[in-house]
């Protein structure tokens, strides 16, 4: 199976799982720093669980979309039971191909006119902008 096919294979991505990926994908991050980083980058819009977060790696590091890291910052400053995360390289490639996979329906939904409506307006199925 080729890089693109593989990747794909994992689309469209579970919302905790597009986060986690998202989170690594400018650093290494321990488990409590990956659910910091997806909190602060959605502003508190996402919580994600201890539970949801843990399975969810168990998960990824046995698709190969990261590894735990064997890099470990000062000892002086870390906890030696922290596990650190990285993507693999197939995690990149799948959180690049998501990401522009969902860049391209909020274009669709831009030039759609959806965006910015309210949800009242949606919900009654009105026409008015």
């Amino acid at each position: 199976m080729n890089s693109n096919s593989e990747a794909n294979s994992f689309l469209p991505l579970k919302p905790a799982t597009f986060h986690i990926l998202l989170a690594l994908a400018d650093e290494e991050r321990h488990g409590y720093g990956i659910m910091q980083e997806i909190k602060r980058s959605t502003k508190g819009s996402v919580k994600m669980g201890p539970g949801t977060l843990y399975g969810t790696i168990k998960r990824l590091l046995t698709d190969g979309l990261i590894v735990e890291s064997e890099e470990r910052p000062d000892p002086a400053s870390d906890d030696e039971r922290r596990r650190y995360y990285r993507l693999t390289d197939l995690g990149r490639h799948v959180i690049t191909i998501e990401s522009e996979r969902l860049a391209d329906l909020v274009k669709i939904a831009t030039a759609k006119q959806v965006l910015g409506r309210t949800t009242l307006t949606a919900s009654r199925g009105g026409n008015e902008p």
